[in-house]
């Protein structure tokens, strides 16, 4: 499998290439809580999947990451939107640098799982650290939203096994609601397709995609909310 930390330090730019060929996540989003005039804060913010669709529709947004390179590609997207009301920082989900009681809303899309997977050592210790810190910065009444992944390459959920665990933490020990969505990557062609999939996913997933010919990759998603 590719190393994903060295994607998102080296690769930022075809990283933010592959996510653009999904469908937006406003509506999934606010369906769950409206963003208009928020405190936003996206927690593992990336190169802006989460942050370039909130910001204009939110108060302020404080993009964080544990990347700076992919925070730069995040802050050139939306100085070339023309918006203002935005900061990025680089940080940790154990210890935000925010202050108490300053977001609304707090969104984490495919981030939490490099630090709660069971692979990971002390990962249960780092799930409750991240979500003592989201209540922290949360002012009462705000509202936390978790995406991460169901499966790539299924049409139903199929969520990866070392995952498992950390799902069920979420619902049964801090009480997240909790759905599943389609989040379809929609590549230009084969060669798109194989080429994306081979970069973030590996060979296995790539020579899948060339022998039925994906251009269209199935992707499930589980969105996961909680009002603190």
């Amino acid at each position: 499998m590719p190393n994903h930390e060295l994607i998102y330090k080296n690769q930022a730019e075809q990283y933010d290439l592959m996510i653009s060929k999904q469908p937006s996540l406003l509506a999934v989003i606010e369906e769950i809580t409206p963003i208009k005039g928020l405190d936003v804060i996206d927690l593992g913010a990336g190169s802006g999947r989460l942050t370039s669709v909130l910001a204009p529709h939110a108060k302020s947004i404080l993009a964080l990451d544990a990347s700076a390179a992919m925070l730069e590609v995040n802050a050139q997207q939306l100085t070339q939107a023309g918006l203002s009301n935005w900061k990025t920082s680089v940080g940790d989900h154990r210890e935000m640098p925010a202050d108490d009681h300053s977001a609304d809303v707090i969104v984490a899309g495919w981030t939490v799982c490099y630090l709660t997977s069971s692979e990971v050592p002390n990962n249960e210790h780092n799930l409750e650290k991240i979500i003592l810190e989201m209540k922290r910065v949360l002012r009462p009444g705000g509202t936390i939203i978790i995406m991460e992944t169901m499966g790539t390459g299924y049409e139903t959920p199929h969520p990866p096994e070392f995952l498992t665990q950390y799902y069920s933490l979420l619902e049964n020990k801090y009480g997240f609601s909790h759905k599943w969505i389609r989040l379809d990557y929609q590549f230009a062609d084969l060669e798109e397709a194989e080429r994306q999939a081979r970069f973030f996913f590996g060979d296995e997933l790539s020579d899948r995609v060339a022998r039925e010919k994906l251009v269209t990759l199935p992707e499930c998603a589980g969105v996961w909310w909680l009002t603190v």
